[in-house]
């Protein structure tokens, strides 16, 4: 009864609960870089790096289910577009759980070492990178809940399709430069580990 009551609800409300969501998506990040919030273990550089990696492996992976479930739809391979999305999304809360986890446990920052037009290059693909990766949160959760709570018949008579073409190209656009990031930072060229420095008081 819970769960149809919910169901209901996500499907009367989309843009309503895609904002609530959103809002506290954004507080938890937010939360995490501003605040010292007690919530997370104190981390190794040698845990940060590994979650670094981490990271990097669900990012690619994600990746591919998103082109996988972009190609499915085309064929009109509705189930299995449908499993990819869900399996994207499962992902990408497991990486905003490991990132919070090394953004929040960590105690110190990765700074790029290299040539200077790399290190320009590999600023400006990360602003590009977060800049869409904050952009695309209500879009992508949007599409997912239309796509949760429509048959596909329905689904056609909604802006599923549009706004799913958008988060999927900006979500995919994002992943690749968050990947290209990651190896140009941790493996083609190097970095410092800035450590910061807590305020007395």
């Amino acid at each position: 009864m819970a769960t149809a009551d919910a169901k209901r609800r996500l499907r009367e409300r989309p843009m309503g609960v895609t904002i609530v969501l959103s809002i506290v998506g954004y507080a938890l990040v937010i939360g995490t870089f501003v605040l010292d919030l007690p919530i997370y273990p104190d981390l190794t550089l040698g845990q940060v790096n590994f979650l670094t990696h981490a990271i990097a492996v669900i990012n690619a992976a994600t990746t591919v289910l998103l082109v996988a479930g972009w190609y499915w739809i085309r064929v009109d391979e509705v189930e299995k577009h449908r499993k990819a999305m869900i399996s994207a999304f499962v992902l990408i809360l497991l990486f905003l759980v490991t990132y919070l986890t090394r953004v929040g446990g960590g105690d110190g920052e990765k700074l790029f070492v290299g040539p200077d037009p790399v290190y320009y290059a590999y600023l400006l693909m990360l602003a590009i990178h977060i800049f869409l990766s904050i952009v695309a949160v209500p879009v992508v959760l949007y599409a997912l809940i239309l796509g949760l709570t429509h048959t596909p018949a329905e689904l056609r008579g909604t802006s599923h399709a549009k706004v799913g073409r958008i988060a999927a190209a900006s979500w995919v656009l994002s992943l690749v430069l968050g990947v290209v990031t990651y190896l140009l930072l941790n493996h083609v060229y190097s970095y410092e580990f800035g450590i910061v420095v807590a305020p007395l008081f």
